[in-house]
């Protein structure tokens, strides 16, 4: 698939069919997610992988109110038979930038403009979904809701220092799915909002967008 097929084709799929996802295109995506961008090369992250019926259904069991009586959206979700859980070390960048090469010498917190450690995470994350896409499969990025961290945690022995920062479930297409989500209910915006030139609110334009 076309680079500019792939962004345009992903989407948040909420909905999934139960036909198990081939093992080499989900391995394939961790290597594509561990060359995202990151700070000082730190690589501080890491992926939890469940791909087992047993630990998909404990990941729900452990974020979801009721898996024996789901409604439309956990039932969809569910049936999803890979569920990958990108965790960032805010500790790996902070122990990396006192490094002799960055020439910080504390690991003061402050230092940092913004949560690189998360923000690169992220990025892995949606090289993930792209390649789910790429090859033909749906997915989506989703968050463990706050109150839920601790029980993940403690059912798969996730580290203290390492959090998790979404969720991404992989699977096939369901046959009934049709659009669904925000996107099939809210106009995207214009370019013309979005992206300013040379000052904020100053129109930007340089030819045609692609059409692909």
């Amino acid at each position: 698939m076309e680079f500019q097929d792939v962004v345009r084709r992903r989407k948040m799929v909420r909905n999934y069919a139960t036909t198990p996802v081939d093992p080499e295109v989900v391995d394939l995506a961790l290597h594509n997610a561990v060359r995202a961008p990151n700070a000082g090369f730190s690589q501080g992250w890491a992926f939890l992988v469940l791909d087992t019926p047993e630990d998909v259904r404990t990941f729900w069991e452990a974020t979801a109110e009721d898996v024996d009586q789901p409604d439309e959206w956990l039932r969809g979700m569910m049936r999803a038979p890979v569920v990958i859980l990108p965790c960032s070390s805010k500790a790996a960048y902070l122990r990396r930038y006192a490094e002799d090469d960055k020439g910080w010498t504390d690991q003061d917190e402050r230092r940092w403009p913004k949560p690189f450690w998360d923000m690169d995470t992220a990025m892995a994350s949606l090289l993930i979904l792209q390649t789910a896409t790429d090859h033909g499969l749906a997915s989506c990025f989703i968050g463990i809701p706050p109150e839920r961290e601790p029980a993940v945690r403690a059912a798969f022995g996730i580290p203290e220092d390492f959090d998790p920062v979404g969720v991404v479930t992989i699977g096939h297409h369901a046959e009934d799915a049709g659009a669904s989500g925000s996107p099939s209910r809210r106009r995207r915006r214009d370019m013309d909002e979005l992206v300013h030139g040379g000052r904020w609110g100053g129109r930007w334009g340089h030819g045609t967008s692609p059409s692909a």
